[in-house]
């Protein structure tokens, strides 16, 4: 059997991995790797597939820095080569990038079977591209990988119990992937204090909007006063902060991190602070309370059972739910397969 994986981002590559080596345990099972180049990263060097302990990609389009319209559909046309000379049973994609609405795409049009990985996820806002990309994809795959119980619901509500496809419960690969990486991780080289936050702001919903922008910063300034805030700085976050003049003099601004690096940071704070849907659960799967700087959340069993709290942009309620939100503290729930997706996701694919 031949799979072909379709990847474009970083932490896509990062999920992937935890899949991947379970593929290479099957001698009867070849993966075939396609970066599009979505988002092109200089330091996904060979150093970075030899620490992070991922296969190479076998093909990179160099696709990124487009419009959406223009770097879809050079996707689809260079995917479809792919297709043609390495004639794959299976074609597998991850969460909701254009990449992956590209694989999907690509996969409907030739009638490849279609494996949809963090399938049936949504943040019923379709303001966000992320959220178009996932319903199509889901649409058209031939098996739905949902690592939540909420994530099914959503799909039963959308009528997919009707359609010709198959839904699996596996869990989340991400959980996967935080427990073989936590015995990697590397201290980054700041001056970090015993008791911090961990934050980062990336979203365009909040590096794209002033106001929101101000309000959040001018929280975490009026936070730093009691405890360290350690900040690895997005670019794009950066220009903006630039260009506002927003004040971070009281922040622990660093460049950005390598996963291993973050994955420390995480495992060492207090609390996590973030607009990343990624770090959400990442913050659950090493038991730390987390403020989600966003007005909605995919990971609702989250919000549900207390482990995070949805606080916007707006100022006060991030001070507040600072100072006086009591987390729930029992981290024994299952809700995302106590790191054994990978291993379902496989047996899947070969209809086991």
């Amino acid at each position: 059997m031949k799979i072909l994986t379709i990847l474009g981002a970083r932490p896509q590559f990062i999920k992937a991995g935890t899949v991947s080596r379970e593929i290479a345990k099957y001698e009867d099972i070849e993966e075939v790797i396609v970066h599009t180049g979505q988002h092109y990263d200089a330091n996904m060097s060979d150093i970075f597939f030899d620490e992070m302990k991922i296969p190479k990609p076998n093909y990179f389009l160099g696709i990124g820095g487009k419009t959406h319209g223009a770097m879809t559909g050079q996707m689809i046309e260079k995917i479809e080569e792919v297709c043609f000379k390495e004639k794959p049973d299976w074609i597998l994609v991850y969460g909701d990038t254009n990449s992956t609405l590209a694989g999907a795409i690509v996969a409907s049009k030739l009638h490849i079977k279609l494996a949809h990985i963090e399938a049936g996820l949504r943040s019923f806002n379709m303001q966000m591209p992320e959220e178009t990309n996932r319903i199509l994809t889901d649409r058209v795959s031939t098996i739905l990988f949902c690592p939540t119980k909420s994530a099914i619901t959503n799909l039963q509500k959308e009528g997919f119990d009707n359609f010709d496809c198959k839904i699996v419960q596996s869990g989340d690969v991400m959980q996967d992937g935080a427990m073989f990486y936590k015995n990697l991780a590397k201290k980054p080289s700041c001056s970090i204090a015993k008791n911090y936050i961990l934050v980062t702001i990336h979203r365009a919903e909040n590096t794209d909007n002033q106001e929101r922008l101000t309000e959040i910063f001018e929280a975490l300034q009026e936070i730093a006063k009691e405890k360290q805030i350690i900040l690895p700085l997005h670019p794009r976050t950066k220009a903006m902060i630039d260009t506002l003049k927003i004040d971070t003099s009281s922040l622990t601004i660093i460049d950005p991190v390598g996963y291993l690096e973050m994955v420390w940071l995480i495992d060492n704070c207090d609390l996590v602070m973030t607009d990343s849907g990624g770090l959400q659960k990442e913050a659950f799967f090493f038991e730390k309370p987390c403020l989600t700087l966003r007005d909605e959340t995919e990971w609702v069993e989250l919000i549900e059972y207390g482990y995070n709290i949805l606080v916007g942009a707006n100022k006060e309620k991030i001070i507040k739910s600072y100072k006086e939100h009591a987390f729930n503290d029992n981290y024994n729930l299952d809700f995302y397969g106590v790191g054994k997706a990978s291993t379902i996701i496989v047996k899947g694919l070969l209809g086991d």
